[in-house]
């Protein structure tokens, strides 16, 4: 029995892997995969105890209706509660992701930007569902190809679903005219989480992720990179292509990677800078990093919102 368990638990953990997930064919299973083994692996991490369970009710207040008084679970605690109902506890989450040509990038990485971005938003969107919260979607490159308003059901969630399996990286990519776009639809204040490789203007894009968190939004980005694009791992002689524009550039890597580095330590310190500034939760995270470290980036957020 001991076995069979640990078994178990060892094949749910391999869904942490984003080469192993991208071969499970239903993409309904990918998010659930990806969920279960990290939920299976919390109790044997650093993590063990988080959380992911939410109360239904908060402390009574003056000027509470007494009709909202739960008042079993005040004879059990001898202390007041209220219900809180689907208004006030349901968090309305936006999952606003990059699908510009750079985004289909993969050297070192197990899988593309874009693939890593489409499962880790579909796992993020398959646990808050199961929370009972709201998620809702936006697509875009140099124009908005998608955007689904968040709802809670789980028929709508597989609309979801279907808009990230249908995604194909295309086009330019215009991270602030977009997300100046989500910012309009937000009606009311909730989580957006933002999936990009930021390859765009740094100023403008923190110029409308500030926006988005000026209007009380709380903001989540993740920052996709492959490992190489990180740390310049390119073999001697090499051909770089812009995915966007398609202009090329002969290059022998060893004699820029000094220069290189240097540019992309300034350009990440640069927008992690401006995200904390700004109060937005800022993670970087190249595709060979197993999800759970994204999950529990959102979950701490999202319990300190609760």
């Amino acid at each position: 029995m001991g076995k069979s368990e640990s078994h178990s638990e060892n094949d749910f953990g391999k869904y942490l892997d984003p080469l192993v997930i991208s071969k499970v064919s239903s993409f309904e299973l990918r998010a659930r995969f990806i969920v279960e083994g990290f939920l299976l692996g919390l109790h044997k991490s650093p993590y063990h105890g988080f959380s992911i369970e939410f109360s239904q009710h908060r402390p009574y207040m003056q000027g509470d209706p007494l009709k909202d008084v739960d008042w079993k679970v005040y004879g059990k605690t001898d202390r007041y509660y209220v219900k809180q109902y689907e208004e006030e506890t349901n968090l309305k989450s936006y999952l606003l992701i990059d699908n510009s040509n750079s985004m289909s990038f993969r050297y070192s990485g197990r899988v593309t930007k874009s693939e890593y971005a489409i499962m880790l938003a579909a796992g993020l969107g398959y646990l808050m569902i199961n929370q009972k919260d709201a998620v809702g979607l936006g697509i875009y490159s140099d124009k908005i190809e998608k955007y689904l308003s968040p709802k809670s059901s789980n028929m709508y969630f597989r609309e979801v679903l279907t808009a990230l399996y249908q995604m194909k990286p295309s086009g330019k990519t215009s991270t602030s005219s977009s997300l100046g776009y989500f910012s309009e639809q937000i009606k009311r204040r909730g989580l957006v989480i933002v999936f990009s490789d930021l390859l765009d203007d740094v100023e403008q894009s923190l110029v409308s992720l500030k926006k988005i968190r000026n209007a009380k939004n709380e903001v989540i980005v993740f920052h996709i990179l492959d490992p190489a694009e990180k740390n310049f791992g390119f073999g001697r002689d090499s051909i770089f292509v812009d995915l966007e524009t398609g202009e090329e550039m002969a290059s022998q890597p060893y004699q820029v990677r000094r220069v290189y580095s240097e540019a992309v330590e300034n350009y990440i310190h640069k927008i992690k800078k401006g995200c904390l500034d700004a109060g937005i939760d800022y993670n970087l995270i190249d595709t060979s990093t197993p999800f759970d470290k994204a999950l529990i980036a959102y979950l701490q957020k999202r319990s300190r919102l609760h």
